[in-house]
């Protein structure tokens, strides 16, 4: 009869063991998912400022077209841009990460070329959503931050023994993380022109 309850105890340690891992590594999981849903609203709140954004630039007469439809197209590429949470590659990540790089490089050339034009600098609107967006740019570093932290406790828990195989037995899979833009570690060299 001990025979039995020392194989039921041990049968039913593994079983409380291997439940606490698995649990484990979908709590992480999720997490690192939540982060990811952040990413993206914070990009999403992005795009929608920048729609506003735009129908305040337009109202400005004599405003440069070009500049506004590369903004606009930007924007729409970004928007169609979609990662799967349940599944994120680095490709996907580095596909979604140009065109969102894309988005800020239109974006910054619509700022900079509002310097021009003192009556939409001077537009209480278009401040407003000024200051709006660069705030967002904030949070969307905060959220890439904090999706990246995410991540490193789930690739941490996911790939210690013993609970590395049962991340192997029930399929998870590493995530990817977001990185600097190809020559982000290099300062950029700013250089004014007088002349």
């Amino acid at each position: 009869m001990k025979k039995w309850l020392i194989a039921g105890g041990i049968v039913l340690i593994l079983v409380i063991w291997s439940a606490s891992s698995y649990n484990g590594l979908v709590g992480v999981e999720a997490d690192a998912k939540t982060a990811w849903s952040n990413v993206e609203s914070s990009y999403q709140r992005r795009n929608d400022l920048i729609g506003n954004l735009v129908k305040v630039v337009q109202g400005a007469a004599d405003y440069e077209k070009g500049t506004l439809t590369a903004v606009i197209e930007a924007r729409s590429k970004a928007t169609s841009v979609t990662v799967d949470p349940t599944n994120i590659t680095p490709e996907q990540l580095a596909s979604f990460q140009q065109a969102q790089a894309g988005v800020s490089g239109a974006l910054s050339r619509l700022l900079v070329s509002v310097e021009r034009y003192p009556e939409l600098k001077a537009n209480q609107n278009f401040l407003e959503l000024q200051s709006q967006i660069e705030g967002t740019e904030n949070r969307i570093n905060v959220s890439r931050d904090r999706y990246n932290e995410s991540v490193n406790i789930f690739d941490k828990k996911s790939r210690s023994f013993p609970t590395v195989i049962f991340a192997k037995l029930f399929g998870f899979k590493e995530m990817a993380r977001f990185k600097a833009e190809a020559g982000a570690e290099k300062a950029p060299k700013v250089e004014f022109d007088f002349k």
